[in-house]
């Protein structure tokens, strides 16, 4: 079969030597340090690894810089985590510590590994999504800058995974982290029917709501949209499918705070987050209550939790009243389910911990 550009390349092409060398036959691994791990095969071969933290949005001058690190120390092979980390790896432990050396030089940590606040995953913001409530890489800047020492040590009581998504669409895998930053909007969208005939098909504008909130314009004379702004729940489809009705506002706008969710299934099943905090307000550059919330939650947790207890799993122990307690957040209504269809997610066992 010839070359063909469909689909991703066969990643068995891009593999370090060592690693295609010893493909299925790893026998352990270690963490020698934070940010340096080591693998040793069945066959006695070697990996070392330096990971380091990156942003997400990087330039063409960013990705050269690291190129020439690998060229220089890693036979020309580097990867990046599905969390933006970049893997730095060698066969040869005398490259460890230049390896290091050269990757701070470029401003990067090193660490994420092990009991410790890995890089955030997170969303496009209002660099480039179109229904963003808050920005992505500024926020997760702001809040990375206040946990940097959570990166580069090992000191927690289990990993902590931080995720962050711009709007309730939940592109950034928010449901299944630790702690996690949702932004979202509070104010209907503001419909322009001046436009909205020119630019959107009123059928399908009116289909792409959720909740049935997009009817047609009573008014005979207005050909456009209105919007019943008791049903709407902010969800952006229809800005999604009509410029004509944009949901930002820059008042309104804010994020919102869950926390407990997990992909693990070692020590308990994958959880799901909950929400924590309903409404921090968007201040950029910094976002000072978004980030002292989450500061907060870091160090509450890495007080009272019981060594490998992963968030949601130390939570569930001392129940969601003594987590509100030991947090200072408020209860309020709004942690309260009150969608139409809550009586069928409702929790009802009696070993719900409250």
């Amino acid at each position: 079969m010839g070359k063909s550009d469909i689909g991703p390349p066969d990643f068995r092409k891009m593999l370090p030597p060592v690693i295609k060398k010893n493909y299925g036959k790893w026998k352990y691994h270690e963490i020698i340090k934070p940010g340096v791990l080591k693998h040793v095969s069945e066959t006695g071969d070697e990996v070392w690894t330096v990971r380091a933290g990156s942003p997400r949005l990087v330039s063409v001058d960013f990705i050269r810089d690291l190129c020439d690190v690998a060229d220089k120390y890693c036979d020309g092979h580097l990867r990046f985590t599905s969390r933006y980390n970049i893997e730095l790896m060698t066969p040869e432990k005398e490259n460890v510590e230049p390896l290091i050396e050269a990757v701070n030089k470029l401003g990067l940590p090193v660490g994420g590994t092990g009991k410790s606040i890995s890089n955030i995953v997170h969303t496009q913001g209002w660099a480039h999504c179109h229904s963003a409530a808050t920005d992505s890489s500024g926020l997760v800047k702001a809040i990375m800058d206040e946990l940097y020492p959570y990166f580069t040590s090992m000191n927690l009581p289990a990993r902590v995974r931080v995720a962050l998504a711009c709007c309730i669409n939940m592109c950034g895998a928010v449901h299944c982290s630790d702690i996690a930053i949702v932004g979202i909007h509070t104010k209907p969208p503001k419909v322009d029917n001046s436009k909205l005939s020119a630019m959107c098909e009123i059928p399908t504008t009116m289909a792409a709501c959720p909740t049935g909130a997009i009817r047609k314009s009573p008014d005979p004379n207005v050909k456009g949209l209105v919007v019943n702004d008791e049903k709407c729940m902010y969800c952006g489809n229809c800005f999604t499918v009509c410029p004509a009705m944009p949901l930002a506002d820059a008042e309104g706008d804010g994020v919102a705070i869950y926390v407990g969710g997990k992909v693990s299934n070692a020590r308990s099943a994958p959880m799901f987050s909950r929400l924590a905090i309903p409404y921090l307000p968007n201040n950029p550059p910094r976002w000072p209550e978004a980030v002292s919330a989450i500061k907060n939650i870091v160090e509450v947790y890495a007080k009272n939790a019981r060594q490998e207890e992963r968030m949601g799993e130390w939570i569930e122990r001392i129940g969601w009243e003594t987590f509100f307690k030991l947090t200072g957040i408020e209860f309020t209504e709004h942690h309260i389910d009150d969608f139409t269809h809550a009586v069928e997610t409702y929790r009802t066992t009696t070993q719900f911990r409250w």
